[in-house]
């Protein structure tokens, strides 16, 4: 097992991150919306949320005659009423700012004592479930599953499961390789972490970013045909890996965690996947690593 873990410190260097450096992922949308921009806005989230001008009203605490006029440009948003209207739609953190910026307000998101704070204790917290999750694989992601952390026996496990280092997962998975063809369920997994992809454009509207990937994911040699029924494939609650490494046949099952109620578009942004050990024998392999 030692060489595993020389593979695992190889893989990395090639990636060029390690438990305490992690990578600042950003979302690409758009900030500069002109500001009579937020009616059409505000109509297009309220027809996507299937709610009438009265259904939002009463959501947001406001009459359903000043919905009509702030769709219509009649009225000026202030920055608490879209505060109400993007928490009564349910709206990401990310699509929030794009919605004050849109009304001529600046960002939610912006770098304060408190949000830096705050940040920082979250940051630790990270590292902190990351090396207790030891033995096992854990990785901190963004939402495009971009890696930003890992631990010692997940850099060690994509090492000598064929993975080349690519930053982000999604891409090492997908892509033809040792790694994608070392997954004995590999169809299957690419079904479930395509379709949670989806989820988040669908959730994300002005996610370019995520877009383009998925677009690039669909274009990969045999993705297409694997995802194809992804409209009525629902994911599972938790995600079976089923994995060979130098003859091991190893089953794990993932859990991916995120910061829950946060108004911030960088927090809301960070996904904690961790992977267990679904039977004794994989559970000895991992236990392995450490020796």
């Amino acid at each position: 097992m030692r060489t595993i873990r020389r593979a695992g410190l190889n893989y990395l260097r090639s990636n060029g991150g390690g438990p305490d450096q992690g990578a600042k992922g950003g979302m690409t949308f758009v900030m500069n919306r002109p500001q009579d921009a937020f009616g059409p806005l505000l109509k297009w989230w309220r027809t996507r949320r299937r709610l009438s001008q009265f259904d939002l009203a009463l959501e947001a605490g406001m009459s359903q005659r000043h919905v009509s006029f702030l769709e219509t440009g009649r009225a000026k948003p202030s920055r608490y009423a879209v505060g109400q209207i993007c928490a009564a739609l349910e709206m990401p953190a990310a699509e929030r700012d794009v919605m004050l910026v849109s009304a001529g307000f600046a960002p939610q998101s912006v770098d304060t004592p408190w949000s830096a704070e705050v940040r920082a204790a979250v940051d630790a917290s990270i590292a902190h479930v990351l090396t207790g999750h030891e033995p096992f694989p854990a990785v901190s992601i963004d939402r495009i599953w971009n890696l930003q952390r890992a631990n010692e026996s997940a850099r060690a496990f994509f090492a000598v499961a064929g993975g080349t280092g690519q930053p982000n997962l999604l891409r090492e998975l997908f892509s033809p390789g040792a790694l994608r063809g070392n997954i004995r369920n590999w169809p299957e997994v690419a079904r479930a972490l395509f379709r949670l992809l989806d989820l988040e454009v669908a959730r994300r509207p002005h996610d370019a970013e995520a877009k383009a990937l998925l677009e690039e994911l669909t274009e990969l040699p045999g993705v297409a045909e694997a995802v194809a029924d992804r409209v009525s494939a629902h994911p599972a609650p938790v995600l079976s890996i089923d994995v060979t490494i130098e003859g091991a046949e190893l089953r794990l099952f993932s859990l991916i965690a995120t910061v829950g109620m946060t108004m911030d578009a960088t927090l809301d942004d960070l996904r904690i996947e961790t992977l267990l050990p679904a039977n004794e024998a994989t559970r000895r392999w991992f236990m392995d690593l450490r020796r």
